[in-house]
């Protein structure tokens, strides 16, 4: 979750450069993200539980999601405010049970404390509706305490963490109540509660909120917005994601796939607008190959998970979960999509299979024979002696064969002079 350091930093200043370029560099190295559209537990993730009685997430996934609240919720200077100390233990609870609790007891020693309100609306609250009023309690109090870090922010290096904290804490309520007025259908709403995000707090690109405003905006087929958007985090110096990179080509393809057919295709050849449709896809393949199956319907979708790995079929997952209805609603670009994947990578393997040359398996072969003896003539000289022995015994001549030989040769010699003489 690093890069938030930035965000105190004089604006234009050579360390906030410094920063945002090592917390570039970071972020291309980084493999394993969190869920930028991640459901909620107690309102989504749960009711799976309760219908089938199975959890949707991993001990594994659970576990990176704890780490993550630790790092984004929690501070040095904890064991200043009484329930703050509280919470703090109860980010490393695994039982949710107790976290909950843990929760109640921090608002019973401070009503505005702000991430309490976090953890109940993320894991107690049964509805949306219920988690947006949580979230709601967990932004007044947050705004207050921000503002009170702001204030107290240069009196020393542990004020600026708790700076960093609070700030963490708002973005992710304010993040939050986006993506539930996205889900109870407010989503111009939801669309300005992002925008305002990211003007406010730039520096936090490693949360992507850039891709909940794609989905959002999809949802409202403000094509022309979701270019805008994509011209400006679609950069070679920011980490690629399969939402972007299917996005850019679900725009190329909605120029052309109404009116797209393989058949004409093939007789007339491709259009220009049809070649960058097709090359956009090709990219978008190339990046993630997973995707189109899930796309296409191929694969069955299960519930994403909260941490999704990069190129991996787990950000297919997360991907088509939330963008599949968006590529639906354009006619003939799953038709496109299919034509392309289908005639260009379904055939192709990852792995081609290349056979070996006989002499590859004769050296081979002859190598690990003789490693083998070596080894068993080190660990039993006795036994591999007498071994030896026997069978340089099959393949030394006989004495009795070789007198034998010698006197057929002379009696053929005889024979030969009797001939001769005859």
């Amino acid at each position: 979750m690093g890069g938030t350091e930035s965000s105190i930093s004089e604006p234009g200043s050579p360390s906030r450069n410094r920063e945002s370029e090592t917390s570039r560099q970071n972020l291309s190295e980084c493999k394993v993200w969190r869920n930028p559209l991640n459901l909620f537990r107690g309102a989504e993730y749960r009711r799976y539980t309760w219908v089938t009685g199975k959890e949707p997430l991993t001990y594994y996934d659970m576990n990176l999601s704890a780490q993550d609240h630790q790092t984004f919720f929690t501070c040095d200077t904890d064991f200043l405010r009484p329930s703050d100390t509280v919470m703090q233990k109860a980010w490393r609870e695994r039982n949710p049970p107790a976290r909950i609790k843990a929760a109640y007891q921090a608002l019973e020693l401070n009503n505005d404390c702000a991430t309490a309100y976090v953890l109940l609306a993320e894991e107690e609250a049964t509805t949306i509706v219920d988690a947006e009023k949580l979230f709601k309690q967990a932004l007044k109090a947050g705004e207050t305490i921000y503002r009170q870090s702001q204030q107290c922010q240069h009196q020393s290096p542990q004020h600026e963490a708790q700076l960093r904290r609070d700030t963490n804490v708002l973005v992710y309520i304010k993040r939050r109540l986006a993506m539930c007025a996205r889900k109870l259908g407010r989503i111009r709403e939801a669309v300005k509660i992002m925008r305002d995000l990211m003007k406010e707090f730039p520096p936090l690109t490693m949360l992507n909120i850039h891709e909940n405003l794609l989905e959002s905006l999809l949802e409202l087929q403000a094509y022309a917005d979701v270019q805008a958007v994509l011209a400006k985090y679609d950069d070679i110096s920011l980490p690629k994601s399969a939402a972007i990179c299917y996005t850019a080509a679900l725009l190329k393809t909605r120029t052309v796939s109404e009116k797209f057919s393989p058949e004409t295709a093939s007789r007339r050849g491709l259009s220009t607008a049809e070649i960058n449709a097709v090359e956009a896809i090709h990219r978008a393949v190339e990046f993630n190959p997973h995707v189109p199956k899930y796309l296409l319907e191929m694969k069955s979708l299960i519930l994403p998970p909260e941490h999704i790995l990069k190129r991996g079929d787990s950000e297919a997952i997360a991907y088509a979960f939330f963008h599949l209805q968006h590529w639906k609603r354009i006619e003939g670009a799953l038709n496109l999509l299919q034509c392309t994947w289908e005639g260009t990578f379904h055939h192709v393997s990852v792995y081609p299979k290349k056979e070996l040359p006989l002499f590859i398996h004769f050296t081979a072969g002859f190598c690990s024979s003789t490693a083998m003896i070596a080894i068993l003539t080190h660990q039993f000289p006795e036994i591999m002696g007498i071994f030896a022995k026997a069978v340089l015994g099959l393949w030394r001549p006989q004495p009795w064969a070789s007198s034998g030989f010698e006197e057929n040769t002379q009696d053929l010699k005889s024979e030969d002079l009797g001939l001769s003489s005859g």
